[in-house]
Formats: C-alpha cells, structure tokens, sequence
C-alpha cells in the first residue's frame, strides 16, 4: 500500500505541472498560485486549526524558519513553475524535477558542508549536461549562444527554490507536528501570494473564469497540495526516506506521457537524450549511495578461546 501510495503522490505533482500547461492562456501565473493556495488553505483548516492553536507557542518561537520555508515551498515554488510554463513545455518542466536530488547534494556541500563522495560529483556533472541538453533543445549553436527558452529559466529557478527548500526543512521545529506545518506554511504562504496576484491584476492580466479552470484549480488544491502531501507522509513513515525519495524519478515518465496524452506535445530525440543523462547522474549521485548505505555491514564473529 506505501508504495502505491508514493506513485499517487508522484503523479499528482506531475498533473499540477500538466494541468497548469492546459490553462496557462486563461489563467496568469500568480493568480493561478494564489487561487491554488487560497483554496487548499480553506479546505485545510477546519482540520489543522485545533492544532495550529495548541502549538501556537512553538510555531512563535520559531516563526523565522516557519516564516522562510512558507515563501520558499509555497509562495515562490510553484508561482516560478506557473511562471515558467506560460513559454515553456510541461514535458521539459517534469524532465527538469529530476535535477532536484542532485542540487539537494550541491547545497548542502557548499552551505552545510556534508561530504560528497566522487561518484556523487560525477552524477552532478551528468545530470547538468543532461538539463543542457533540454534547455538547448541539443542544439549546440543554441547552447553556444546561451539563447536559452526564458521559461526553462524560470523552471530551473523553480527547481533550486525546492532543492534549498528541502535543505533548509532540516531546521523545522521538531516539536512542530506535519499537520499543523502544513496549515501554518499554507496560511502564511498564501497570504504573502495576494500582493503580487493583485499588481497581475492591476495589470490587465484577468483569469478567465469558466468550468474548466475552475476544475482545474480544485484538483491543484486538493491533489497536489494536500492529499500528495497525506500520502507522501504515509509512504516515508512506512517505507523510510530514501526509498520513498527514489520515487521522484518516476516523475520524468509520468510528465512526458501526461503530456503527450492530454496537451498532444511531440516526444523528440532531445527529450531522451537529456532524461538519459539526468538519470544516469541521479543513479550516480543517489541510487547507488543509497543502495550502498542499506546493504549490511559484515561484523566478525568474536573467537572462543579456550
């Protein structure tokens, strides 16, 4: 049951870029966060309320990392992602999720300074050409150019925002439960989205209310921010963080098939060739230390002497 679980979860995260991809003529990228939140936050709280109340005290003792990691997961990742997908594709957008273990890595040796073993580094350096290999669409005058897609930027933004997110989650309170995180993070991050959704506005930039993207920003709300949530939690507890972790990598192929299914976009050679070299860094990088940090040690058996 965890590990089904863990593949739901997966593949709501990749119908909230695939989804996000199908309106993002209709809907602006800010408001289309804000609407998100906004509607998980109300649906979340008659839950997470009593709990919120009870670690109130804890949540004010340490409301700088609350505050932070609020606009890093909620208020920046997917308003960056939505962002990013007015120009860009929602296949190289799954395809780019993959480089977040391998940044994971990199922030914490520059900043936490954890070791990193050569293989890791090697994994680092095949994943990157991989991503090169997405943003330039494997055009090497494109990549000798630096004409990157703007939206892929934007994606690449999005995708080092979770990745110090991640990092950073090691510093939430450990008196904090997950369930009144989750509300207090959702609250304030979707409070703090309202601003800059009201100068989109401002702007001109209307959504364009209608069955369709109103379904959609219900299935944002409930699939990908609170239910990927529940069972991403139910997962780790049974089957532990590293394994569970290993399920991200099944993002890139639910993305390219969702894509090709729902929004008709092409699969080219490039699209292989950069999940290729994204994954084979990954397994460097994370599947191999992991598989090699869950085999047993052997220990000697003590001699009897008599």
């Amino acid at each position: 049951m965890a590990h089904l679980l863990l593949v739901f979860t997966v593949l709501f995260w990749v119908g909230n870029s695939v989804m996000a991809r199908a309106i993002h003529l209709e809907f602006p990228p800010v408001s289309l966060a804000a609407s998100r939140w906004t509607l998980a936050m109300l649906i979340l709280l008659p839950f997470v309320l009593p709990r919120i109340r009870r670690e109130w005290p804890v949540i004010r003792a340490n409301w700088p990392i609350i505050l932070l990691l609020s606009i890093l997961g909620v208020s920046c990742f997917n308003t960056l992602i939505y962002t990013g997908l007015q120009t860009t594709t929602a296949t190289n957008t799954t395809l780019m999720h993959s480089m977040i273990p391998v940044l994971i890595l990199i922030i914490s040796r520059v900043f936490l300074r954890h070791a990193v073993s050569g293989r890791q580094w090697v994994g680092v350096s095949l994943s990157m050409c991989g991503v090169l290999v997405l943003l330039s669409q494997a055009n090497l005058e494109t990549l000798l150019s630096l004409e990157f897609n703007r939206g892929d930027l934007w994606i690449f933004a999005a995708v080092a925002d979770w990745a110090l997110y991640s990092v950073l989650l090691r510093y939430k309170p450990a008196e904090l439960s997950g369930m009144a995180f989750l509300g207090i993070t959702i609250t304030i991050g979707a409070l703090m989205l309202w601003l800059p959704a009201l100068l989109e506005l401002s702007q001109g930039r209307m959504p364009e209310l209608s069955l369709h993207t109103g379904s959609t920003v219900l299935y944002m709300a409930i699939f990908p921010s609170i239910l990927a949530y529940m069972c991403w939690n139910r997962g780790v507890a049974e089957l532990g963080a590293p394994v569970a972790g290993l399920f991200i990598h099944l993002m890139p192929l639910f993305g390219l098939l969702m894509s090709v299914i729902f929004l008709g976009e092409q699969v080219q050679a490039f699209h292989f060739i950069g999940i290729a070299l994204i994954f084979g860094g990954i397994f460097l990088a994370v599947v191999t230390d992991t598989l090699r940090n869950l085999r047993p040690t052997k220990t000697k058996e003590p001699s009897c002497k008599s």
